[in-house]
């Protein structure tokens, strides 16, 4: 039996499947995202506390990546126990604290197995099959889906 074929089975060639990508691998190039603004900014200007830049544009090329990507769970389904549906944004408090990135940083995840609710206080690692796709929403639009295949702690 050869190294190859040995590794070719092994669950860190399967883990590998998934790609790391980091968050600004979803803006295309030449766009510039808004800035991140504290709490206490839109306490003070509230008139700018709306999600900004609805119609951001997308990277087609991702649709139907296998990926896997760092961030902060916004729960949108689940019960006592576990969440199902979320939406992973890049940074903390977004769409809670402060308003909503624009919509090519916000993935709408599935996940059926469910995240644990304790689990989503903190920041998380999601790998899951991404798609580009427009989702209006009660809390934000978002640019990107996702059936995610796991859900595990960051640190």
């Amino acid at each position: 039996m050869t190294l190859t074929s040995l590794l070719i089975g092994s669950p860190m060639v399967q883990a590998e499947e998934y790609v790391n990508t980091p968050w600004k691998e979803l803006i295309p190039e030449g766009y510039k995202p808004p800035p991140v603004r504290s709490q206490a900014f839109y306490d003070a200007n509230p008139e700018l506390a709306n999600q900004p830049e609805l119609d951001a544009p997308v990277v087609e090329a991702l649709h139907n990546k296998k990926v896997k990507i760092p961030g902060y769970v916004v729960q949108l389904e689940g019960d006592a126990t576990k969440v199902t549906q979320f939406l992973l944004v890049p940074y903390f408090g977004a769409c809670i604290h402060v308003p909503p990135p624009p919509p090519n940083q916000i993935i709408e995840v599935d996940f059926p197995d469910g995240v644990p609710y304790e689990n989503t206080f903190d920041a998380v690692w999601v790998e899951g099959t991404l798609s580009v796709e427009r989702k209006e929403g009660d809390i934000a639009v978002v640019g990107y889906t996702m059936d995610a295949v796991t859900v595990t702690p960051y640190y």
